[in-house]
C-alpha cells in the first residue's frame, strides 16, 4: 500500500516537473509550449529527371506525418515553424547486373533540400539536404504500384528524418 502511493507520489512529481518546463513531447517529438502552429511552403521540383506530382506528394506527406506527430495546426502563413524548399535530384541508376551484363535491379534516388525556420528562436532554424532510396527490379518499369511503393518508403525516411531533426530535441 505504501509502495503504491510512493510510485504514485513519483509519478506525480515527474509529471509536474516535465510540464512546468514549458514543453512536452509526443513520438519523441518536443515543442516549447509557445510554439503553437507550422506551416510547409510547397516543394518545387528542381531535380533534372521530373516525375510529374511527386513536389505534390511529398508536401501533403510532411504536413501528414507533422500533423500526426504533434498538436501543432497547420496554417497557409505566419507559422511558428516553417518549412521550406526543393526537390533537388530524382535519380535512377542501375545497382546489379547480370551475366549478360545488362541491370537486374535499378535504383530510385530521391534528394530534397530542406529550409526550417523557428520563428521564435532562430537559434534552431536549420538547411539540410536529405536523401533516400528504393531497389526494384530492372525489368518492372518505375510507375504505378511500383512508383507509389517507392515513394511511400522514399518520402517514409526522409520526412521522419527531418521530423527527428526539427523537432526531436534529445
Amino acid at each position: 500500500m505504501i509502495f503504491r502511493a510512493l510510485k504514485g507520489f513519483v509519478f506525480l512529481i515527474t509529471f509536474l516537473s516535465l510540464s512546468s518546463c514549458g514543453l512536452y513531447s509526443l513520438s519523441g517529438v518536443t515543442i516549447p509550449a509557445d510554439i503553437k502552429t507550422f506551416q510547409v511552403d510547397f516543394f518545387t521540383n528542381q531535380a533534372a529527371l521530373v516525375e510529374p506530382g511527386i513536389e505534390t506528394t511529398f508536401t501533403r506527406r510532411l504536413q501528414d506525418i507533422i500533423q500526426t506527430q504533434t498538436s501543432l495546426n497547420l496554417v497557409a502563413t505566419g507559422g511558428d515553424y516553417i518549412y521550406q524548399g526543393e526537390i533537388t535530384r530524382y535519380f535512377i541508376a542501375p545497382m546489379t547486373a547480370t551475366a549478360n551484363n545488362t541491370a537486374s535491379q535499378n535504383r530510385l534516388t530521391i534528394a530534397i533540400n530542406v529550409r526550417f525556420t523557428n520563428t521564435k528562436n532562430d537559434e534552431e532554424s536549420s538547411e539540410k539536404a536529405y536523401s533516400f532510396f528504393y531497389d526494384y527490379d530492372a525489368n518492372t518499369p518505375l510507375q504505378g504500384a511500383v512508383l507509389d511503393t517507392a515513394l511511400e518508403i522514399i518520402y517514409e525516411q526522409i520526412t521522419q528524418e527531418i521530423i527527428n531533426d526539427t523537432l526531436g530535441k534529445w
